[in-house]
């Protein structure tokens, strides 16, 4: 019995051991903040919470106009990284009475249209290693 049991803990261990494996970080960087005041604060959506609550959300402070975040533990997927320059660190995006935002955002694939980011153009996939992004206000 107690061989049975060392040998159930060391198939638990390998098995949680490939999960963690499976496992990827993605590393999102604004390149062209426009000052280094505030943060920059990114989120990290799939489809289905697209634009609604994160996976993950992480804040940088911006240095020499350039913010970097890193997103642990992420499962092989599709997903999308939204972001916004928070200039005066109210944790929130902040816009004209008229529904123009008043500070800086940019979204993965950095393709920009009028109007709040689409996941369809800022979509990419995690597959079988870690992703590097680089996005442009």
């Amino acid at each position: 019995m107690k061989l049975v049991s060392h040998i159930l803990v060391l198939v638990l261990l390998f098995v949680v051991k490939t999960i963690k494996a499976q496992e990827f970080s993605i590393t999102a960087t604004v390149v062209n903040v426009t000052s280094n005041e505030g943060k920059v604060s990114y989120a990290l959506y799939d489809k289905v919470n697209y634009m609604k609550k994160p996976i993950q959300a992480k804040s940088s402070k911006v240095v020499d106009r350039k913010s970097t975040v890193v997103f642990e533990n992420v499962p092989a997927g599709e997903y999308s990284v939204i972001c916004f320059h928070d200039k005066n660190d109210n944790d929130k995006m902040d816009f004209e009475p008229s529904g123009m935002p008043l500070e800086d955002y940019g979204a993965s694939n950095n393709i920009m249209r009028m109007g709040p980011p689409m996941y369809e153009d800022s979509k990419f996939q995690v597959t079988d290693k870690d992703v590097s992004l680089e996005i442009k206000f």
